[in-house]
């Protein structure tokens, strides 16, 4: 059985995750605000992410972690003319500095494992377009994060990134929603598509390691550039 600690549990690719890997019997510590839509077979860690300097108090002693895969993120859509100094700190701090602060924490039992981090990137965490400036460069951040890790971890700790495209999650929904924007969830890749391929990249043999992964929808649908009229 291995430990494998999920952030964003409670819902989408988080949520989804955590089913598949309970279900084959891996223990899951789940980072979640909110433990309540926790899938059944967890074990929650109640803490904030948008809270980094918070992260070393919330975590209980952890001596040995097969892998930790960051899901959670945010995102706050807008124009960089539009975008207040309260919306770029927290989406950098929830999407870029509350994983790397957690994987400095859990360096050492991921060291003793010789195990894996696993970040969830975004498609705009290799190319940002119209409204997506800080959620954008809060993934392209943690394509940084990895890619140095990856390096200064070389034969002991795994490091890899998925990038999926168009997901159908709540917070795409929400996002759409909020933006008036054309949404077909036939058009999306499922959480549980995505989160089935992380599942794969989790049980790489030790003698791999995939580096970037992207899944993208076949015919997705275009990321809305512009904010709805008032």
């Amino acid at each position: 059985m291995r430990t494998i600690m999920v952030t964003g549990a409670s819902r989408g690719i988080g949520a989804e995750l955590v089913s598949i890997l309970t279900a084959r019997g891996d223990r899951v510590l789940a980072v979640v605000r909110d433990p309540s839509g926790l899938p059944e077979g967890a074990e929650p860690i109640v803490a904030d992410l948008a809270d980094p300097a918070s992260l070393a108090g919330a975590l209980p002693d952890i001596e040995r972690l097969d892998a930790v895969v960051h899901c959670a993120g945010i995102s706050s859509p807008g124009p960089v003319g539009e975008l207040g100094v309260g919306v770029w700190q927290r989406e950098l701090n929830v999407n870029l500095v509350a994983p790397a602060e957690l994987t400095r924490i859990l360096l050492p039992a991921l060291r003793t494992a010789r195990g894996q981090v696993v970040f969830v990137n975004s498609g705009a965490g290799l190319s940002a377009g119209p409204l997506w400036a800080a959620y954008g460069a809060s993934k392209h951040g943690l394509k940084a994060l990895a890619d140095a890790l990856r390096a200064e971890e070389t034969g002991v700790v795994r490091v890899s990134t998925v990038y999926p495209g168009n997901t159908d999650t709540d917070m795409q929904r929400k996002l759409r929603a909020e933006l008036k924007a054309e949404y077909d969830p036939a058009r999306a890749t499922s959480a549980a598509t995505v989160a089935t391929a992380i599942a794969q990249v989790l049980d790489m043999p030790a003698d791999a390691m995939v580096v970037d992964l992207r899944i993208v929808p076949p015919n997705p649908i275009p990321h809305p550039t512009r904010m709805p009229d008032a």
